[in-house]
């Protein structure tokens, strides 16, 4: 049921449909999807929009901890669920019992899990990370074919995928993406020639997926582009998404006050003129950022208002001095759309100096989700 709270989510799973749809038209029907939903599906909740991801016939689903994994076990789903930010020797029991995927870029832990899971009787499926060049986590390349040889040899491990990650695929130069994909396109083919047979191979992000075909491999690993934004504000690629949250939260005092009235915390704004202000029940601990502060706006009554004053732990406020015939009780867009007007995620991210992902990932817990389809 939605919650009564004034500040919530709307999460639009057609648009989510839509998304994934156009990750299918472009990689064809010959290839794997394993859909990046860590993070609560970057804010869209992980448990809902995982069973939208399994009911459209996506078997693999991304996650970056066992926490996340079991979380998706307890809310119901059976897909191969996939660790892809990797694991602890003592995190190992709790693969095993929740059925989770590792990815693997430690011999030490490796041999550790072969050893654990052949105690419990059962075999578990693996992934292996190779480093191309973004410098996280990964078996170098001069360590692959040695490393991928030994993981195959463990009696209770199967390895089913190999990956990487691109560093920069969101950016016009591809001169380091490029030099990625060919360092990872040599290393299949040198596991190939060896005779060893994997599954999958996959190194493309969204940015990959939406300009990259040459980096398809046969399984793709889309994060950003499900939830219906490109990689960059100046991202290329020309594929058609649509937004699948929008924030939103209402007035909950309306107040007028005279020229030269300081606002908030630390009045960082005085009021210039007689002015009419919204005060609306949410914050940064919403995940509403406190560099917002006199720098975003909102949508009332299909206009922009300015975020005026500092941003607050439960409360901003907005100066709707020029938007006439408001109450408390109306309705304000943080994201969204609100008549012709629209802000999105990296509008937020650019008013405050970070990006999109960072944006959706950071709307709080207590902000409520509300599914629509």
């Amino acid at each position: 049921m939605p919650s009564p709270r004034p500040t919530s989510a709307e999460i639009d799973l057609q648009a989510f449909r839509f998304n994934l749809n156009q990750i299918k038209r472009l990689i064809g029907p010959e290839r794997g999807i394993l859909a990046v939903i860590k993070a609560n599906a970057y804010g869209h909740g992980a448990v809902p929009v995982g069973h939208v991801l399994v009911q459209e016939g996506v078997e693999h689903l991304g996650v970056a901890t066992v926490e996340e994994g079991t979380a998706l076990r307890q809310g119901g789903l059976t897909a191969e669920i996939t660790v892809l930010g990797g694991v602890f020797p003592d995190q190992h029991d709790q693969l095993i019992e929740h059925d989770l995927t590792p990815v693997l870029y430690n011999l030490n832990w490796a041999e550790a899990l072969s050893k654990t899971v052949a105690a419990a009787g059962t075999r578990l499926p693996v992934h292996v990370k190779i480093d191309t060049g973004m410098g996280r986590v990964g078996f170098a390349l001069e360590e692959a074919e040695q490393a991928l040889t030994r993981i195959a040899e463990l009696p209770a491990l199967q390895l089913v995928g190999v990956l990487s990650h691109f560093a920069d695929a969101d950016l016009q130069d591809r001169t380091f993406t490029d030099w990625q994909l060919q360092r990872f396109v040599a290393l299949e083919e040198r596991i190939r020639k060896r005779g060893m047979a994997v599954p999958f191979w996959h190194l493309s992000n969204s940015a990959a997926v939406m300009k990259f075909p040459a980096a398809f491999f046969n399984m793709v690993r889309p994060g950003i582009m499900l939830y219906g934004y490109p990689p960059s504000e100046s991202f290329p690629g020309k594929v058609p998404l649509k937004p699948v949250l929008s924030w939103r939260t209402r007035i909950i005092h309306l107040k007028e006050v005279p020229r030269g009235t300081p606002l908030s915390y630390g009045g960082t704004f005085v009021t210039r003129r007689r002015s009419r202000i919204a005060t609306l029940p949410v914050g940064y601990a919403d995940g509403y950022p406190r560099r917002l502060s006199n720098r975003a706006q909102v949508l009332v009554g299909g206009r922009r208002a300015p975020v005026v004053g500092t941003v607050t732990m439960d409360m901003i406020l907005a100066d709707v001095t020029d938007i006439d015939a408001l109450a408390p009780g109306d309705v304000v867009t943080l994201i969204g759309r609100d008549g012709a007007e629209t802000i999105s995620a990296w509008d937020l991210a650019r008013w405050s100096d970070t990006i999109a992902y960072e944006i959706l990932c950071c709307i709080g817990a207590r902000v409520p989700r509300h599914y629509v389809d």
